[in-house]
């Protein structure tokens, strides 16, 4: 199967544990909107291909076959799927937007021990890239799993306090809803959430800093979230369209390249599967039709792609101009 439309992508240095890559930094212009890449961390996952994607053929995660992969999204050594956590840094129309808030500094995680207890240099990370707590504007929440949500709060004592203490926090209502221990965790693999709603939802609820949104929500003329269920029921992306150019901000909708290739295999963590299937092919397909580049939330190595439509599938069109150094460029070949 053809992994990308023109050629495979280019591979880099493998990586220690836990590190960050290149700098922290990494920035592109689209149109009107610079885009900033800030990462919590990028390393294992604890989880082998199999156990994380299921419904991928085990061919596809050996050898020169995952050539590929390595050592972005597949650990050479171990064989244990890689991922990032991180936050995309817009600015766009004056203010400061965040897209999904990572893990947090020492959370109580008991079924997820890899992000539990966490004390990590993100905030200086973020003031990095020319931004402070204060200056914050809005928080997008894609969805409310704990990998999304977590440094929408600090640990001020024995409390939990917004971090971002001018911000709005954009949350889907139907994601809001389902998380909320006062509905009863409907969830069927919600145990990996425990506490998650509590301590970084909650508090930004009570201080008033929560809009709930339903359908689809405007932010300013160049961003919009929609509604993108399966993964979670209230799952969002945010399409940006700006100077002829597009994006497209999709959450957990990948959690692999590998995913373009095979469109109907979902990570472990979908809560609707068959929705999850429905929604990427969707939503592939619109960023394939429309040169848009797309954006997930957990992609190290160049952070986002292109795609291309193949017979019932989609291939890797071309990396994303993100590099391992800090720096400003932008896309090449941009749609006019």
């Amino acid at each position: 199967m053809d992994r990308t439309a023109d050629q495979a992508p280019d591979q880099a240095p493998d990586q220690a544990p836990d590190v960050v890559l290149g700098r922290t930094v990494d920035r592109v212009e689209l149109g009107d909107v610079s885009v900033t890449r800030v990462i919590e961390y990028c390393g294992p996952v604890g989880l082998t291909p199999a156990t994380f994607f299921p419904g991928i053929p085990a061919d596809a995660w050996r050898g020169e076959e995952a050539a590929w992969l390595r050592p972005d999204f597949l650990d050479g050594g171990t064989g244990v799927v890689r991922s990032a956590v991180q936050t995309w840094l817009l600015r766009s129309e004056g203010r400061n937007i965040l897209i999904d808030t990572g893990v947090g500094n020492h959370k109580e995680r008991p079924y997820s021990p890899v992000w539990a207890h966490r004390d990590t240099g993100y905030l200086d990370r973020l003031a990095a890239a020319g931004v402070t707590p204060q200056d914050v504007d809005v928080v997008v929440n894609t969805h409310l799993h704990v990998d999304h949500v977590g440094w929408n709060t600090r640990l001020e004592g024995r409390s939990w306090v917004p971090t971002f203490p001018r911000a709005v926090h954009l949350m889907a209502r139907d994601d809001f809803d389902f998380w909320n221990p006062a509905n009863g965790h409907r969830s069927v693999l919600g145990r990996g959430n425990q506490n998650v709603f509590e301590d970084s939802v909650a508090p930004v609820r009570e201080a008033g800093q929560t809009l709930l949104w339903e359908g689809s929500h405007r932010i300013d003329a160049n961003l919009r979230l929609d509604l993108a269920p399966g993964h979670t029921p209230g799952s969002s992306v945010v399409t940006l369209e700006s100077g002829g150019d597009r994006a497209l901000f999709v959450g957990d909708l990948l959690h692999s390249p590998a995913q373009v290739l095979w469109p109907d295999c979902n990570s472990c963590f979908c809560e609707d599967p068959a929705g999850a299937r429905t929604t990427r092919r969707r939503l592939l397909g619109w960023a394939a039709d429309h040169h848009a580049l797309v954006v997930p939330a957990h992609f190290g190595g160049h952070g986002a792609l292109e795609v291309a439509r193949t017979p019932g599938a989609f291939a890797l069109k071309a990396w994303a101009p993100l590099s391992r150094a800090s720096g400003t460029e932008r896309r090449e070949g941009a749609a006019a």
